[in-house]
């Protein structure tokens, strides 16, 4: 059966990866064990959950705007740090263009609670940075590592356990569709002008809804105006400061 993908040209064929083959996923960059998409003229391969994931999620942990899934990183640089385990990523990615919001596909649908046997009571995952909590890193329970201030976590779900792990050292472990646009084909309330709003993320006046393409296209638009501004900035300090130099 041929499946049409929105990030390849060619239609794809579900495929059940046999003992032995390995086929590394063109949406999240790791290796598929179970059924894949695949086109065979171009070499491209994507999970079969990367292939079926919605185009548009709302995501506790981003609920001022719907998060995009976009095929390829939308900055300048080609790549992106996932905002749920700080690790670098330049393929599919869950967005928010207007915050500077990326999620790897599989940090979007980590399950909100596991079990792990490291830890006698169930975990349930963290979004509140340690940042946003006033609080230092620590470290991982599990690895023993530095557990970044500025990521996700797993905490133990009662309060008296002080115990906190990397989202990845808890689980692998993805839920495709966990979270979804309810209603996919109506409007998005459309971004506000940076100019008139409170906050990156704060009270913003409203304009009239617009479509999920959209409001992508705007909020890509002003991504990339906002870093024109910064960069012209840059260029006119280095400006002044050369001529101010003896």
């Amino acid at each position: 059966m041929e499946y049409k993908h929105f990030s390849h040209d060619h239609p794809l064929n579900l495929y059940r990866v046999q003992a032995g083959q390995q086929f590394r996923c063109h949406g999240c960059q790791m290796m598929c064990t179970d059924s894949i998409y695949a086109c065979w003229k171009c070499n491209f391969f994507i999970h079969e959950h990367c292939g079926n994931a919605n185009r548009y999620v709302k995501h506790p942990s981003h609920s001022f705007h719907p998060l995009v899934l976009v095929p390829s990183p939308t900055y300048c640089s080609g790549s992106f740090l996932c905002n749920g385990c700080g690790a670098p990523g330049n393929a599919f990615s869950y967005c928010c263009p207007l915050c500077e919001v990326d999620l790897h596909v599989h940090c979007t649908y980590l399950p909100p609670n596991v079990n792990h046997k490291a830890h006698q009571h169930e975990l349930i995952i963290n979004f509140t940075t340690g940042e946003q909590a006033g609080n230092l890193d620590q470290y991982c329970k599990i690895c023993t590592k530095q557990l970044s201030s500025k990521n996700w976590s797993y905490i133990c779900s009662r309060g008296e356990c002080d115990f906190r792990v990397h989202t990845y050292c808890a689980t692998s472990e993805v839920k495709p569709g966990l979270y979804q646009d309810d209603e996919p084909d109506t409007q998005i309330p459309a971004a506000s002008n940076p100019n008139t709003s409170t906050g990156a993320c704060g009270n913003q006046q409203q304009k009239t809804g617009l479509t999920p393409e959209e409001a992508l296209a705007e909020m890509m638009q002003m991504q990339l105006q906002m870093q024109m501004a910064q960069e012209l900035a840059q260029m006119m300090t280095s400006y002044n400061l050369s001529h101010l130099a003896p």
